[in-house]
């Protein structure tokens, strides 16, 4: 079974390579994709080698609260950190690099790559995030001696079937991992009864929960952000967070209406994909709007402004009046939105939130509003807007309610140091 997954890896890697050597996820870092590193990359310290991998920036994000929590156990571990984007790896470059001892992009799953991969890092323990179920993975860094451990774990409801057929396939690979570390009850029992072992499940939360930045009042480098935007201190601020194609045709219809009873009213506009920032100019210059971008400085103070920039949207919700995060009007299923809560600023998301299950019942009713469509976005925005003490004290919400889940990072650390001392000893 495992020989048919090995041929069927093969197959689809090169019937994929073109896709994968031009799209903007993946065109970066080929030869350390199929498993070649420069010498020394890796550096070879006495303490525990540690591998940990996140698929995307918001993965890696989720995990560095754990980052922390390894290094205060194990003072000598290299800690090596991999992804598979390339918005992944260059988030990572600028705010994780610090804290690891190497920074490479992941293997993809092909029986060479991941043994070329796994023998040049040689982990004793690797950590994947989320769904990042990769069976040649797994059995490499096995081979070798590694524990195997899965954080944040998530299966979709909706992809089970798919599971079980697979696994039938090409044997279960959830069998070769020695700890299940979930997000919340619904998700230990679909791992369950994917056929992980009891003993090795647990329910620990969400690490994003302690990823995210307290909030506060505004400091210095928020007030050059603040300039860098055009945004005039003491005018209004929405900004709508990891928009995705479809959504901002809307969202500006939206602040069109809201600019009739608030014409100070400003609106940034983040996309989940800096190249589409052209895209968007356009379409807000259709709209009879003015717009600039945050990289020109916004120097005509246009109404609109895109933030195409990386790595800015934590501290550009700080000097939010609302947020709006996108991903919810499509069937992307959402995107984070914790992080604005835990700026103390009051979310709007729309529908499709089945990616954020978990966030959704942080925030409902504590800070968060879901909204139906855009008319009801508007309805709710232009009722918020009318009443700033509301806004304050729903933002006061958010914050509280993002507080009281956090912990899981400490929690799996310390299931993961026992993992790590039972293999040493």
């Amino acid at each position: 079974m495992r020989l048919a997954y090995v041929i069927a890896s093969y197959l689809l890697f090169w019937i994929a390579l073109p896709f994968l050597c031009l799209h903007r996820k993946t065109r970066q870092g080929f030869l350390q994709r199929i498993g070649f590193y420069a010498e020394g990359t890796f550096p070879r310290n006495g303490g525990p080698r540690v591998w940990l991998h996140g698929a995307s920036a918001g993965d890696l994000q989720a995990l560095s609260p754990m980052i922390l929590e390894l290094r205060a156990r194990f003072p000598t571990c290299v800690i090596v950190l991999s992804t598979t984007t390339n918005t992944g790896y260059m988030m990572a470059s600028e705010r994780l690099a610090s804290h690891v001892d190497a920074l490479v992009y992941g293997p993809y799953d092909l029986w060479g790559a991941t043994r070329r991969a796994a023998r040049a890092i040689e982990p004793d323990l690797l950590v994947l995030e989320y769904t990042e179920i990769w069976p040649n993975l797994i059995r490499a860094c096995k081979d070798r001696g590694a524990r195997v451990a899965l954080v944040n774990g998530r299966f979709s409801p909706v992809h089970l079937g798919r599971y079980r057929m697979l696994f039938s396939i090409i044997g279960n690979p959830l069998r070769d991992i020695d700890l299940f570390l979930m997000r919340e009850d619904e998700e230990a029992e679909r791992v369950l009864g994917l056929g992980a072992p009891l003993e090795r499940v647990w329910v620990t939360g969400n690490t994003k929960f302690d990823a995210l930045a307290p909030g506060s009042s505004p400091a210095p480098e928020d007030e050059e952000l603040r300039t860098a935007l055009g945004l005039p201190r003491g005018a209004p601020v929405l900004i709508a967070g990891s928009t995705h194609e479809g959504e901002e045709e809307e969202l500006i219809a939206v602040y069109r209406r809201l600019l009739r009873d608030h014409p100070d009213l400003c609106l940034v506009i983040a996309p989940r994909y800096i190249d589409r920032a052209a895209r968007i100019v356009a379409l807000v210059r259709e709209a009879g709007l003015t717009v600039g971008l945050r990289s020109e400085g916004n120097h005509s103070h246009g109404q609109v402004v895109v933030l195409d920039t990386i790595g800015e949207l934590s501290r550009a919700y700080r000097l939010a009046t609302l947020v709006f995060v996108g991903g919810s009007f499509t069937t992307r299923g959402g995107q984070n939105i914790l992080e604005p809560a835990a700026q103390g600023r009051p979310v709007l998301f729309g529908p499709h939130m089945e990616n954020f299950h978990d966030s959704v019942q942080v925030l409902v009713g504590r800070g968060g509003i879901q909204v139906n469509d855009p008319d009801h976005l508007h309805r709710v925005l232009a009722d918020l807007l009318a009443r700033a003490e509301t806004v304050a004290s729903l933002g006061e919400l958010a914050q509280a309610a993002v507080r009281q889940v956090s912990g899981a990072s400490k929690r799996n650390a310390d299931h993961l140091e026992r993992l790590l001392n039972g293999k040493r000893a």
